[in-house]
């Protein structure tokens, strides 16, 4: 039995924005954290809603006709999301992803993508622009997706089988409208496309052979996620967590692998590519091989809150911020505070005596604040 929990929100009273410097510093700047990390991605969530009810996210035993949402004047607008983008691109962020919960639900998401598309680095690059999404959509989306200036997708996808998939998306979703999203996708142009799919020992494990084979030769990258203990909700415990290097064996017994150099510095993906030249896959191992000494990432939670790790108990207001007038040097200077004393490290000290889960150190709802 799933303990039913509330996420963590920080409009309930965890946190503010810290106090903006008198003395302001104008111009590109770019900060480290405590731990000497650079800040150059961002994941913002668009909606707390999702039409699945993935037992690792969104267990429907919690996520139920009676959860309480975000109230609609409660989530950034269209404006402030692009407004607080313009901010961090001038910081050093160069990458944006866009998640939810299931981000396509954000009613004419297309229209902030394209304000999204206009924005560029002080170097006058534009940003990288990439989406999250469960595919339940993309048949209907991709090509305005597209067009608006989208640029990547990562699509979620645990299993081929129905009877597994359906039991692990907690709806009856086939998983056949998840591949016709997919093609939909490539159809539209969408290139380099990856595909997460989450391993639950005992759950899902024996459908890695299967993505495998189904989507080698494809074009499509296949990325094998250990389960984590995001959010207090899913029930995790490390037993259920399959190690990245028994998911490599498996693959490679069958399909031999060759690694792969890392696309860019503080990928969290460990490249692999098919010895035959047929494609590539990837493994995100935060369990068993931590990444967190090279992360570079910051979220923006639905409701303007800005989170420094995946699994955090503790966010920053930066919406008050910016409907109180604040001007974007004085919302600058904050995110900057806010990062430079950054010290997460969550998946190196996990199973310490910091980092066991109780009531008094829940930790934030992935559904709240996207992968």
């Amino acid at each position: 039995m799933v303990e039913k929990v509330i996420p963590i929100r920080i409009n309930e009273g965890k946190g503010l924005a810290p106090p903006i410097p008198t003395q302001l510093v104008e111009g590109p700047q770019s900060i480290a954290d405590s731990r000497g990390r650079t800040l150059r991605d961002l994941r913002i969530s668009v909606t707390d809603r999702c039409n699945f009810r993935c037992t690792y996210c969104m267990p429907k035993e919690i996520f139920d006709n009676n959860y309480p949402y975000l109230a609609h004047n409660d989530l950034l607008t269209f404006e402030e999301i692009a407004r607080l983008t313009n901010i961090f691109a001038g910081i050093g962020v160069e990458k944006i992803r866009l998640t939810g919960g299931e981000p396509l639900l954000r009613k004419n998401l297309e229209a902030l993508i394209e304000m999204l598309a206009k924005i560029h680095t002080p170097s006058g690059q534009p940003l990288e622009l990439t989406l999250t999404t469960n595919g339940s959509l993309l048949r209907k989306k991709s090509a305005t997706l597209k067009l608006a200036g989208l640029q990547r997708l990562t699509i979620s996808l645990d299993g081929l089988s129905d009877a597994i998939f359906q039991k692990m998306n907690g709806v009856d979703f086939p998983v056949s409208d998840v591949l016709d999203g997919i093609k939909a996708a490539q159809e539209a142009g969408f290139t380099n496309i990856k595909v997460n799919m989450v391993v639950k020992k005992g759950t899902n494990d024996q459908e890695i052979l299967p993505m495998a084979k189904y989507f080698k030769g494809t074009g499509v990258i296949l990325r094998f996620i250990e389960f984590m203990d995001v959010g207090s909700s899913n029930g995790w415990n490390m037993e259920q967590v399959l190690p990245s290097k028994e998911v490599l064996a498996k693959v490679n017994e069958v399909f031999p692998l060759e690694p792969v150099h890392a696309n860019y510095a503080g990928e969290v993906a460990k490249r692999w590519r098919y010895a035959d030249g047929s494609g590539e896959i990837g493994v995100i191992s935060s369990v068993t091989q931590t990444f967190c000494h090279e992360c570079s990432r910051a979220r923006i939670s639905t409701d303007g809150q800005m989170y420094l790790c995946l699994f955090a108990s503790e966010g920053y207001d930066f919406k008050t911020l910016l409907r109180s007038g604040k001007s974007d040097l004085e919302i600058t200077n904050s995110i900057m505070g806010t990062w430079s004393k950054r010290d997460d490290h969550y998946s190196e000290i996990r199973g310490s005596q910091i980092s066991n889960m109780s009531s008094s150190n829940r930790k934030v709802e992935m559904s709240y604040i996207g992968g």
